[in-house]
């Protein structure tokens, strides 16, 4: 109750502080608790988590405190009157938590830009880099529930934080008392006009060939973020034809009113744009999440119910990687450990050199010669000198500019996937993923595994098995578990809790020969079999 008292009398917002007092009023101790048992965790994925009032929420006072934090970091480390560029989505608060960052970067002698309005994430990392800053911020909570937002930090070379830096900001905030100690400009910061989304659109033209077709038809959804406008741009720079949109999902609305999560990747959420596509007959399907740093691909299948398939993000990531070698890229192909074994293959086979990092694009960002980078998780990195980290919106330039090519050739991506299956066997993955409640079942899971380890999944016998915790020659700790195995086929499985939801992520990959053309279907039947029985028995295992 006390610290509920004292949060309420600093508290700079009064929709936060309506509904604290609220909650004080109707002595609802078990809200208190679940509001004031601790903070929300600075880390480097910067802060994430539910809006409301109190230190375990997102709100205005923990993300003046988070910005404190930063200017106080940025000033040890000698960028005293740097400058920190502040992008944000079109969630709920999104603008108040930049104005907010701003006015403090300001009263702590630094200097600040806002982005004009809500924009892509992409564009804020290009901006860092283009105008250069010390630092950036996105608040943007990308493809989380409509209740949540979050608050992402970047350092001066364009990149995402990484330890130490996430440890040394959040011990900065720690040492936040009062919000009174804090000073806050009433102006003084810049609000950019068109010329950053400018150079970064001019930029996006870099990524294509000269001379390319472009003649792919694309159906597109923002899926209710922020990339529309800023994707229509990009395409007709280009040549290509003028997407056609997903109406229902086209413009920025934070309550993301037609889908129950806005993430492709989740049930349903691309049902309206399978629903276009069935009336405007485009080759892809196009989707960004809603800060539109992540790109999702679709194709026909009259398989599907839907009569369309979304790609998985590693059947993209080894798309454009084979795309980018056939146009004769140069330098290192870079993936997270959970990502796809296929990578290496297609980087050995054209002669490149290939690294995996751990999971997140402030590691795959950092990769020295870095030319191309993916993860699992629809994020593709295409043009690492524009923009050092995920971005959905080159990314699918890229895609509509190979779905141009192989068009013009009668082929399709479907047609290609058949042929890195045959050059360098089927690499089928698949997840299971345990949203929870409690994030103590994640711990048990974890706890169980590690205590019983699995000797044999899907039949297969488990002949390594690795604790990530303590690192490995080429990767630094983090909480994960790496199990190898063989038998029939070989495959590959890592658990590891989600750093951005409450979520247990269990990542799979099975490997299948295939000895020709007429064996795909049968080895594609064998790897979902596999994969089936892998996530049944590690579910078992893991008490899940």
């Amino acid at each position: 109750m006390a610290q509920a008292e004292a949060w309420l009398a600093e508290d700079p917002d009064g929709e936060t502080r309506e509904e604290l007092a609220g909650i004080l009023a109707a002595g609802d101790a078990d809200e208190l608790a679940a509001r004031f048992s601790g903070t929300l965790q600075f880390g480097t994925a910067g802060l994430r988590g539910e809006l409301g009032a109190g230190p375990m929420r997102m709100n205005r006072s923990v993300v003046i405190r988070a910005a404190a934090g930063l200017a106080a970091y940025l000033k040890e480390k000698g960028r005293r009157d740097g400058l920190v560029v502040i992008g944000y989505d079109a969630r709920y608060k999104s603008a108040d938590f930049a104005r907010d960052t701003a006015a403090v970067m300001v009263g702590a002698g630094l200097r600040a830009a806002l982005l004009p309005y809500p924009l892509p994430t992409p564009v804020l990392a290009y901006a860092i880099r283009h105008l250069g800053a010390v630092a950036g911020v996105e608040v943007t909570a990308s493809h989380n529930p409509p209740r949540d937002n979050g608050y992402k930090v970047y350092l001066g070379d364009g990149s995402q934080i990484v330890p130490p830096a996430d440890a040394e900001i959040a011990a900065q905030i720690t040492a936040v008392r009062s919000l009174a100690d804090v000073p806050r400009a009433e102006s003084g910061w810049e609000v950019l006009g068109d010329e950053v989304l400018g150079s970064y659109l001019a930029r996006t033209d870099k990524v294509l060939t000269p001379g390319t077709p472009r003649t792919a038809r694309v159906v597109y959804t923002a899926m209710h973020g922020v990339g529309k406008d800023v994707v229509l741009a990009a395409f007709a720079r280009a040549g290509f034809p003028a997407p056609v949109l997903v109406a229902e999902q086209a413009e920025p609305d934070p309550a993301f009113p037609t889908v129950a999560f806005p993430n492709p990747e989740e049930p349903g959420a691309m049902d309206l744009a399978f629903a276009k596509a069935r009336e405007a007959q485009p080759d892809i399907v196009i989707a960004n999440d809603p800060d539109a740093d992540r790109c999702a691909v679709a194709v026909p299948d009259e398989t599907a119910d839907a009569g369309w398939r979304m790609l998985r993000g590693d059947e993209v990531g080894a798309l454009l990687a084979e795309h980018l070698v056939h146009k004769g890229a140069k330098g290192v192909f870079a993936e997270s450990i959970v990502s796809s074994s296929l990578l290496g293959r297609i980087a050995a086979a054209a002669g490149l050199g290939h690294e995996e990092t751990l999971t997140g694009f402030k590691w795959i960002a950092r990769v020295e010669g870095l030319r191309y980078g993916y993860e699992e998780a629809l994020g593709y990195c295409v043009d690492p000198e524009g923009v050092r980290d995920k971005d959905g919106i080159t990314a699918a330039l890229l895609v509509a500019e190979l779905a141009s090519e192989l068009k013009e050739q009668g082929r399709t991506l479907a047609d290609l996937l058949d042929d890195l299956a045959l050059a360098h066997g089927l690499h089928a993955t698949d997840q299971l993923s345990v949203r929870v409640e409690d994030l103590t079942v994640i711990a048990d899971a974890m706890r169980r595994l590690r205590e019983v380890p699995p000797a044999k999944l899907a039949g297969l016998t488990v002949v390594s098995s690795e604790d990530l915790t303590h690192g490995t020659a080429t990767l630094p700790p983090t909480d994960g578990l790496r199990y190898y195995l063989e038998g029939e086929y070989k495959a590959r499985v890592i658990v590891r809790p989600s750093g951005t939801e409450p979520k247990l992520k269990c990542y799979l990959e099975v490997v299948v020969p295939v000895a020709d053309a007429t064996a795909l279907t049968d080895a594609r039947t064998r790897a979902t079999e596999i994969l089936t029985g892998i996530k049944r028995d590690l579910s078992a295992s893991a008490g899940i």
